[in-house]
């Protein structure tokens, strides 16, 4: 004869699936436990955030490795998978209705307990270890972790910023006659020194450029800065991370100090000596009105358009040079690292009176913010800065 399913478990399991399992099981008397394989996915199966894992032997603490930790915390994955014993319910509570949702709750819950240990995408302008340029020094190992070659056929080409896991902001001029030619270039993030980058850095190529639709493509153009976007997402470290775009709270006044830091010349003609190790140099904000001035070509053509800004020294053996275009112009505010400006251009390398000229992301933080999904802003702190002491060209390949 047909068994009878609980009336019990007939009220509760409302699903077809479940009727059929209460229909096939006697409520009445013991009954052996009934066993669910519980069993977790691959790891390497994983993103996070839109970061695969990265597995590699490296040291660094990157979020690869955050998720090894979150394996260790939650249940391991033998092969086969484990078995979860689940005892069936009493009738009196329902009968094995409730013995199949057990598993599904305890289910739900592993799933929002691993959401919940999810590392969120590293803060942005915070190296994470501390240890040419015309009249720079060597920077050390990780020091700007946001900084990255982009590479033409394998040559550094220019400098940019890292934004996102996607996304490296840099000039425009830098793709002037090959932005439809995305497959000459590659982004190399990471790297200390170009000739040898070593194992922890990434090289990606370059899905497309999106140059400001303002940029003239003539040098010394007003909006001369692009957004590159990355073939695929790259993987964060100590040596690879994001740097912040300065919010509407940010005002940086004359004598503010900045730093720059890039791969290029470190005079005119000459090329930054072996290893190409990156160069740092602290450069102070100058006023507006006095780059005007310096910059000013006669009959109402001033040179300097309200989104660039100038930093640098007047008496001149210090500044950016050929190979640094596209570098950042960084400024620290409230211990956080803000990407103030673009290097764009200037006249000659490190000339008296003709200091270095860059675009300003304040000025171009809305069209970025457009573009670019999951940039971080930072700002506050009102204070002024420390005293600080031909055509335009641009700083990039001439």
């Amino acid at each position: 004869m047909r068994p009878q399913p609980s009336p019990s478990c007939t009220a509760r399991c409302k699903s077809s699936v479940a009727l059929r399992w209460c229909d096939r099981h006697r409520v009445a008397g013991p009954a052996p436990p009934v066993t669910y394989s519980l069993g977790w996915p691959d790891r390497a199966t994983h993103s996070l955030g839109g970061l695969v894992q990265r597995h590699s032997t490296s040291r660094d603490k990157t979020w690869g490795d955050l998720w090894g930790a979150l394996h260790t915390a939650l249940p391991a994955a033998p092969a086969p998978p484990p078995a979860m014993v689940v005892s069936r319910i009493p009738p009196a509570l329902g009968g094995g209705c409730l013995g199949i949702l057990t598993p599904l709750l305890l289910l739900a819950s592993a799933a929002s307990l691993r959401a919940a240990r999810i590392p969120a995408p590293p803060a942005c302008g915070k190296p994470q270890r501390l240890n040419r340029i015309v009249g720079g020094e060597d920077s050390t190992d990780a020091e700007w972790p946001w900084v990255v070659s982009i590479q033409k056929n394998g040559t550094h080409h220019c400098a940019g910023s890292l934004l996102t896991s996607h996304w490296v902001v840099t000039a425009a001029h830098c793709f002037k006659g090959n932005l439809n030619k995305p497959s000459q270039f590659s982004v190399l993030l990471g790297a200390w020194q170009l000739e040898s980058p070593g194992p922890r850095s990434q090289q990606v190529g370059i899905a497309w450029v999106q140059s400001h639709p303002v940029y003239s493509w003539k040098e010394g153009s007003r909006a001369d800065i692009a957004l590159v976007r990355l073939e695929h997402a790259i993987h964060f470290s100590e040596r690879i991370l994001p740097i912040c775009l300065p919010d509407s709270s940010v005002h940086l006044p004359p004598n503010t100090r900045c730093w720059i830091a890039g791969w290029g010349s470190i005079r005119d003609g000459v090329p930054l000596p072996h290893p190409q190790t990156l160069q740092k140099l602290e450069v102070p904000i100058i006023d507006s009105e006095v780059c005007s001035r310096l910059y000013w070509r006669g009959a109402g053509q001033g040179a300097i358009t309200e989104d660039m800004l100038c930093a640098g020294y007047l008496e001149g053996r210090r500044d950016a040079c050929l190979g640094d275009s596209g570098g950042p112009l960084m400024c620290q505010v409230e211990g956080t690292w803000l990407l103030a400006g673009i290097i764009s251009w200037g006249e000659g390398c490190a000339e008296r009176n003709r200091p270095g000229v860059y675009i300003s992301l304040a000025a171009h933080r809305s069209w970025v913010m457009r573009l670019v999904q999951g940039v971080q802003l930072r700002g506050h702190s009102q204070g002024r800065g420390p005293a600080g002491e031909g055509a335009p060209s641009p700083r990039g390949p001439r």
